[in-house]
Protein backbone atom coordinates (compact mmCIF):
# COMPACT_ATOMS: atom_id res chain seq x y z
CA UNK A 1 0.00 0.00 0.00
CA UNK A 2 1.57 3.78 -1.09
CA UNK A 3 2.67 6.02 1.75
CA UNK A 4 3.38 9.41 1.27
CA UNK A 5 5.85 11.92 2.98
CA UNK A 6 3.95 14.86 2.72
CA UNK A 7 5.72 18.80 3.54
CA UNK A 8 4.56 22.69 3.13
CA UNK A 9 7.02 24.54 2.86
CA UNK A 10 8.04 28.38 2.34
CA UNK A 11 10.38 29.20 0.01
CA UNK A 12 11.89 32.86 -1.24
CA UNK A 13 11.10 33.71 -4.31
CA UNK A 14 13.99 35.12 -4.91
CA UNK A 15 15.11 31.32 -4.21
CA UNK A 16 12.76 29.54 -6.67
CA UNK A 17 15.82 28.37 -9.12
CA UNK A 18 18.04 27.03 -6.10
CA UNK A 19 15.05 25.41 -4.41
CA UNK A 20 14.46 23.38 -7.61
CA UNK A 21 17.84 22.47 -8.30
CA UNK A 22 17.90 20.78 -4.23
CA UNK A 23 14.74 19.23 -5.49
CA UNK A 24 16.43 17.48 -8.17
CA UNK A 25 18.89 16.06 -5.65
CA UNK A 26 16.62 15.61 -3.28
CA UNK A 27 14.08 13.80 -5.28
CA UNK A 28 17.65 11.34 -7.00
CA UNK A 29 18.63 9.96 -3.29
CA UNK A 30 15.03 9.60 -2.52
CA UNK A 31 14.34 7.44 -5.73
CA UNK A 32 17.65 5.82 -5.37
CA UNK A 33 16.65 4.63 -1.95
CA UNK A 34 13.19 3.24 -2.86
CA UNK A 35 11.24 6.24 -3.44
CA UNK A 36 8.50 5.85 -6.57
CA UNK A 37 8.08 9.59 -7.06
CA UNK A 38 8.60 13.09 -5.62
CA UNK A 39 6.15 15.79 -6.08
CA UNK A 40 7.19 19.60 -5.96
CA UNK A 41 4.31 22.47 -6.66
CA UNK A 42 4.82 26.20 -6.75
CA UNK A 43 2.04 28.04 -5.16
CA UNK A 44 -0.62 29.79 -7.49
CA UNK A 45 -3.36 30.30 -6.02
CA UNK A 46 -3.20 29.99 -2.12
CA UNK A 47 -5.50 31.83 -0.47
CA UNK A 48 -5.38 33.66 2.66
CA UNK A 49 -7.24 32.79 5.47
CA UNK A 50 -9.37 33.63 8.48
CA UNK A 51 -8.50 30.67 10.77
CA UNK A 52 -6.25 28.58 9.01
CA UNK A 53 -4.26 28.41 5.72
CA UNK A 54 -1.05 27.18 3.84
CA UNK A 55 0.68 30.54 4.53
CA UNK A 56 -0.77 30.97 7.60
CA UNK A 57 0.70 27.27 9.10
CA UNK A 58 4.52 28.32 7.51
CA UNK A 59 4.43 32.18 8.53
CA UNK A 60 4.62 32.98 5.22
CA UNK A 61 6.78 36.21 4.09
CA UNK A 62 5.69 38.82 1.52
CA UNK A 63 8.74 37.60 -0.01
CA UNK A 64 8.40 34.13 -0.45
CA UNK A 65 6.08 30.84 -1.94
CA UNK A 66 4.22 27.96 -0.43
CA UNK A 67 5.64 25.27 -2.18
CA UNK A 68 3.32 22.07 -1.67
CA UNK A 69 5.45 18.66 -1.97
CA UNK A 70 5.30 14.73 -1.27
CA UNK A 71 6.77 11.61 -1.99
CA UNK A 72 5.66 8.45 -3.10
CA UNK A 73 6.64 5.22 -1.42
CA UNK A 74 5.65 2.13 -1.88
CA UNK A 75 4.66 1.50 1.56
CA UNK A 76 5.83 2.36 4.94
CA UNK A 77 8.81 -0.37 5.44
CA UNK A 78 10.43 1.06 2.03
CA UNK A 79 10.13 4.55 3.28
CA UNK A 80 11.46 4.24 7.04
CA UNK A 81 14.39 2.10 5.65
CA UNK A 82 15.03 4.66 2.83
CA UNK A 83 14.44 7.90 4.96
CA UNK A 84 17.27 6.33 7.51
CA UNK A 85 19.55 5.79 4.75
CA UNK A 86 19.19 9.63 3.56
CA UNK A 87 19.76 10.95 7.08
CA UNK A 88 22.68 9.28 6.71
CA UNK A 89 23.69 10.10 3.27
CA UNK A 90 26.82 12.89 2.76
CA UNK A 91 24.70 14.13 0.04
CA UNK A 92 22.10 15.23 2.22
CA UNK A 93 24.17 16.53 4.77
CA UNK A 94 26.09 18.58 2.47
CA UNK A 95 22.88 20.06 0.47
CA UNK A 96 21.99 23.75 0.57
CA UNK A 97 18.11 24.02 1.50
CA UNK A 98 17.00 27.35 0.49
CA UNK A 99 14.52 28.17 2.82
CA UNK A 100 13.70 28.51 6.45
CA UNK A 101 13.54 24.33 7.88
CA UNK A 102 12.09 25.56 10.94
CA UNK A 103 9.23 26.44 9.00
CA UNK A 104 8.44 23.53 7.08
CA UNK A 105 5.61 21.11 7.90
CA UNK A 106 5.79 17.86 7.06
CA UNK A 107 4.23 14.51 7.98
CA UNK A 108 4.16 10.83 6.67
CA UNK A 109 0.42 9.81 5.47
CA UNK A 110 -1.69 5.80 4.92
CA UNK A 111 -3.34 5.79 2.19
CA UNK A 112 -7.40 6.42 3.17
CA UNK A 113 -8.99 6.00 -0.31
CA UNK A 114 -8.04 5.97 -3.80
CA UNK A 115 -10.24 7.23 -7.03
Amino acid sequence: MPYIDGFVIPVPNDKKDAYIEASKTYSAIAKEFGAVSVREFWGDDVPEGTTTSFSMAVKLEASESVVFSWVEWPDKATRDTGSAKMREDPRMANMNMPFDGKRLIYGGFDLLTES
